[in-house]
């Protein structure tokens, strides 16, 4: 008989900051491409993921009663190349060597190399799809065995990685903050295509099974519906959807280049962070397994 992980709230920390800081990485590499006079917000990016993702794997240490109680599990994780947790200690492990090497040499004021840029951006992608592959593993919870899961994780990563550059972007270097358009414009895309994706887990989940149907019910209209409608549909996607339309589609250059902007940006990208933790901890806390019962013999 083999038993399967109960994952605690300390694990959608995890799974947030893991893919925020992929996330940001990407965003870095992005600037690099297409907006390499962003240097400021660049190395902003540089700083965020490494730090956030090392602070997510403490917080792993923690969970589940081992960790730092049993510091040789992590070590036999190493050993089952089988297993999607050993691949997620290789690819954590990569990126976070990657992401720090890239902090070093801004540090050091050294250019960084656009193929490191793409190495670690790679890299990024990979820690923010494994983040849903790791709930995936949980076969007797249908919220979480789900092939839209990691594409779902995917596109919030990407998406919060880029909101905690903007927003620091925003006071650290306004200018910059300006001239990322074409950032922005990708940025405004992906809170639309995370709520569809949304909407699609959870009419997918609900078809599967009692437990499937359950899960999904305790999110839209049982114990998590205020935090599923209002904190992660209200303030992590329509909200942002909604100002920034405003902002880059309908109001004057001058005034989205104002004061005034920046702090309607500031609460746009607040609101995909909030969203973004709250899609996982979600996620986590209404999934109901599936109930098996055992003949007794």
């Amino acid at each position: 008989m083999s038993f399967e992980p109960i994952w605690s709230g300390i694990i959608a920390c995890y799974l947030f900051l893991g893919g925020l800081g992929g996330g940001a990485f990407a965003t870095s590499a992005f600037l690099a491409w297409r907006h390499p006079e962003a240097v400021t917000m660049r190395k902003l990016g540089h700083w965020i993921a490494p730090i956030v993702v090392i602070v997510g794997l403490v917080l792993l240490m923690f969970d589940a009663k081992a960790g730092l109680h049993n510091p040789l599990r992590f070590a036999l994780l190493l050993t089952n190349f089988g297993s999607v947790m050993t691949w997620g200690v290789v690819i954590l492990a990569a990126f976070v060597i990657v992401a720090l090497v890239a902090l070093v040499m801004d540090l050091k004021k050294r250019r960084v190399p656009m193929a490191l840029e793409i190495v670690g951006a790679v890299l990024g992608i990979c820690v923010a799809i494994y983040t849903g592959c790791l709930l995936g593993v949980c076969k007797t919870f249908p919220l979480w065995n789900n092939a839209l899961l990691p594409i779902l994780f995917l596109v919030s990563a990407v998406s919060t990685g880029m909101a905690a550059v903007l927003l620091a972007g925003v006071f650290k270097c306004p200018e910059e903050f300006n001239r990322v358009g074409v950032l922005k414009k990708f940025h405004f895309c992906l809170p639309i295509i995370e709520l569809v994706l949304v909407a699609s887990l959870c009419f997918i989940t609900a078809q599967t099974n009692t437990a499937g149907w359950e899960s999904v019910m305790s999110l839209v209209s049982g114990e998590w519906v205020l935090w599923f409608w209002i904190g992660l549909v209200a303030i992590g996607l329509v909200l942002p959807t909604v100002l920034e339309t405003w902002l880059l589609f309908f109001s004057p250059k001058e005034f989205e280049e104002s004061r005034k902007a920046h702090w309607i940006s500031f609460f746009s990208d607040a609101g995909v962070l909030v969203g973004g933790f709250l899609l996982r901890f979600l996620i986590v806390a209404a999934a109901v397994p599936l109930t098996i019962v055992v003949p007794l013999a």
